[in-house]
């Protein structure tokens, strides 16, 4: 950058960091994403701090008792007591429907939060019921689905003349240890919710700097030019010089912001027992940063210089920030399978570089080729989308009224003019 363009992106930088809305943002948002981070776990630990009473109807007159014992052994308070009891609805009136009206009352009046019932062929169908005025509480029933599996499943092999315990023991879950290799033969403890994650921040990192900095980019034409105030920018430097600085400006306002999120999400991934975050390839994902940001405020500055009006450039500002969502809805498959054929094709797509590339990388490092040629397609495209947005800039920084037509930006990019 010349000594104008530095000029513009100094006073970019300078004007938007000082603003309350900077300051407030930047602080507000980690601590607004920390509350709702750590307060669901507050909200759960204070609602396990007392026995739950669930009633359950056993038409198989057998099933409860065990049913009990085994979430009693299973699930327990942080002092000490079982987390829940069960309450079997009983009565002189044994009918099914009698059963209901009484287990229906004891909700109502508070004594259970729900119950089950075990009908009589439980063992041979394994239909369960529930019934609550709360059916969305997934995790107890989850509980109470594998508290009474089983025990069905026990009851059965003992039916069947099979040693239930000895299968029991035979049977016992194997934990699996994920441990990431890499070419070098190096070995490092990591699981799904590090490696997902690793991609997974990246790109939310990337779509929240092109969305704010973007947006920003495109008022501030936007207003320069309703204002009249660009005439007298022009008159001082180049259309180029212009653009120069406001992109590296709101880039810097853009990276500064990350960056001071990234620190604090090292240090908690650090300080915390589970990380969440895994530092391989950095230099390489810095590098994917970068480049992805520009190509996008190339795409901004060429979208945002022929627009006139807050309304419009809200607009082109969504439909932009589409293009970041769609990584999001592949990230499963690619992560799945980052060596598949659509994966590569993706890759490969300009606009889909940074962040498959940063899904890939947090898996497995792809060949050596696939990521010099994605280097050099997106350092092409940038290149391009920057000389084209270059063009349009020059003329449509000083248009106002009606909006050009895309046949009208077309002649704009391929003029000699």
């Amino acid at each position: 950058m010349n000594s104008k363009a530095f000029q513009v992106a100094r006073w970019e930088f300078v004007e938007k960091v000082k603003t309350k809305a900077f300051i407030i943002s930047l602080l507000m948002l980690p601590v607004i994403i920390g509350v709702f981070a750590v307060l669901p776990g507050i909200l759960a630990s204070k609602a396990d701090n007392q026995t739950r009473n669930i009633g359950i109807i056993d038409q198989t007159g057998s099933l409860a008792s065990l049913i009990a014992a085994r979430l009693n052994e299973k699930y327990k308070l942080p002092d000490g007591r079982p987390n829940y009891k069960l309450v079997q609805i009983t009565d002189d009136d044994t009918s099914l429907e009698h059963l209901k009206k009484l287990a229906t009352a004891k909700i109502l009046g508070n004594e259970i939060e729900g119950y089950f019932i075990l009908p009589i062929d439980v063992m041979s169908k394994g239909n369960v019921e529930y019934r609550s005025e709360n059916v969305g509480n997934i995790r107890d029933q989850e509980r109470f689905s594998s508290a009474i599996e089983d025990v069905v499943v026990e009851k059965r092999l003992i039916a069947s003349g099979f040693d239930a315990q000895k299968i029991k023991a035979l049977t016992t879950k194997v934990d699996i240890k994920t441990i990431k290799i890499s070419s070098k033969g190096e070995e490092k403890e990591s699981g799904f919710l590090e490696t997902f994650f690793s991609g997974y921040i990246f790109i939310m990192m990337l779509m929240f700097l092109v969305i704010t900095s973007g947006q920003m980019l495109i008022r501030s034409v936007v207003e320069e030019k309703s204002n009249r105030i660009v005439e007298v920018l022009l008159s001082s430097c180049s259309p180029m010089e212009l653009m120069t600085g406001k992109v590296f400006g709101l880039a810097l306002l853009g990276l500064t912001t990350v960056s001071f999120w990234i620190l604090i999400l090292i240090g908690v991934n650090f300080a915390t027992s589970t990380h969440f975050l895994s530092v391989d390839h950095l230099a390489l994902l810095i590098v994917f940063f970068v480049l992805g940001y520009l190509l996008y405020a190339a795409i901004f500055v060429a979208v945002g210089a022929p627009l006139n009006t807050e309304q419009e450039a809200q607009q082109m500002t969504s439909y932009i920030s589409l293009l970041l969502v769609f990584p999001i809805a592949l990230a499963v498959p690619v992560m799945q399978d980052p060596n598949s054929l659509l994966a590569k094709i993706l890759t490969l797509i300009p606009i889909f570089t940074p962040t498959f590339m940063a899904l890939r990388l947090a898996i497995q490092l792809p060949a050596w080729w696939e990521i010099v040629l994605s280097l050099i397609i997106l350092s092409g495209s940038i290149v391009f989308m920057m000389w084209a947005a270059a063009k349009i800039f020059r003329i449509g920084i000083l248009l106002t009224g009606k909006r050009p037509s895309v046949k009208e930006i077309v002649r704009w990019i391929t003029t000699n003019a």
